[in-house]
């Protein structure tokens, strides 16, 4: 199995943030030919003020009623069906009545959504260069573990700060995961210091493949002022080992899945059976 993560650099324009992950997934496809392809956080609007970011969001249909949806739901969707591949659809900000959620949803080959998650942990901190970040003054959290199964293979779902929380990912490990997805808009001031090396804890710790699309470069905040994303999409394995790369600015990485190598990890070091606590 293979799987490519998307590398984008957006903005909070809907429109031009579509076009380029058609873009990049057009060249991602025909050049790799993965079997899945995910995209990152909040590639359809990342910054911008609040009413921007409702204006960008979209009211999804009932979970897994395969339904239609908006703009950018039917175009992940469309990829789906029209390239009989998986698609993991990063994240979208989701309209719920009078909240936001930051959404993950995943289409199978046949443009039918099998997974949906909401983002459980909200990144309300302050940066070392002293910028704040508030995620939960406009989004609501999820709650639910969340998986789903892509050529035989069991798919974890998380976002972005959903990494500095090993239990969700040793959850998602109890639940089958073998492959976990991980979009984010990571920080440049985080991202350098934290980025790679907390991705390569969760995969030693869970034993499961890492893949990890991310957003890089430059947007504006809701002042207008500059805000600066890591990128570095990757993809580890479960020894912990980064064996795909993006470059910088936009584009892509893929690697192979090899379930072999999952099964010799976890039996030669079952720690999973090893676990004395919760």
């Amino acid at each position: 199995m293979r799987v490519s993560v998307m590398q984008m650099n957006v903005g909070h324009d809907k429109d031009q943030n579509l076009a380029q992950a058609d873009r990049l997934l057009g060249s991602a496809i025909a050049s790799d030919r993965p079997a899945i392809v995910g995209l990152p956080e909040m590639w359809t609007c990342l910054g911008g003020d609040r009413a921007t970011k409702f204006a960008a969001a979209e009211v999804l249909p009932p979970p897994l009623a395969n339904q239609p949806g908006g703009p950018a739901y039917e175009f992940l969707r469309g990829i789906a069906r029209s390239q009989r591949i998986h698609v993991h659809g990063g994240s979208i900000a989701e309209r719920d009545g009078e909240r936001l959620f930051n959404t993950t949803v995943v289409f199978d080959p046949e443009g039918r959504e099998i997974a949906r998650y909401r983002k459980i942990h909200l990144f309300d901190i302050v940066t070392p260069d002293g910028a704040g970040y508030r995620e939960s003054a406009t989004f609501g959290s999820g709650s639910e573990i969340v998986t789903c199964e892509a050529d035989g293979v069991r798919v974890g779902l998380a976002i972005c700060y959903d990494v500095r929380f090993p239990e969700l990912f040793l959850a998602l490990r109890r639940a089958g995961a073998e492959l976990i997805f991980l979009p984010a808009a990571f920080t440049l001031q985080t991202g350098k210091d934290h980025w790679e090396v907390l991705l390569r804890a969760r995969a030693i710790e869970t034993q499961c493949w890492l893949a990890a699309p991310a957003t890089c470069g430059a947007h504006s905040d809701g002042s207008g002022g500059p805000r600066f994303t890591y990128g570095h999409s990757l993809v580890c394995d479960p020894w912990g080992a980064v064996v795909a790369r993006a470059s910088d600015g936009a584009g892509w990485a893929t690697a192979r899945i090899d379930t072999n190598l999952t099964e010799r990890v976890r039996r030669d070091m079952p720690v999973l059976a090893h676990r004395k606590l919760p």
